[in-house]
């Protein structure tokens, strides 16, 4: 009946939000992790020179009319 559909949706919210918590801890601690190597090793990791902006990667545009 419905309670069982309002227990069912109850339990699907509660396991979708724990594994969104999961996840975000996973990738915040990979990210702390990264963070830190790039600290501990800036020779591997140099800023790139000469940046590119959208407008100077994409072709020109020319009508076709």
């Amino acid at each position: 009946g419905v309670h069982r559909q309002i227990l069912l949706a109850t339990l699907g919210w509660f396991v979708g939000y724990q594994l969104v918590k999961r996840a975000e801890y996973m990738h915040a601690k990979m990210d702390r992790e990264l963070f830190e190597y790039i600290r501990q090793h800036p020779g591997d990791f140099h800023a790139a020179a000469g940046k590119k902006r959208v407008g100077e990667l994409l072709e020109d545009f020319h009508p076709i009319r």
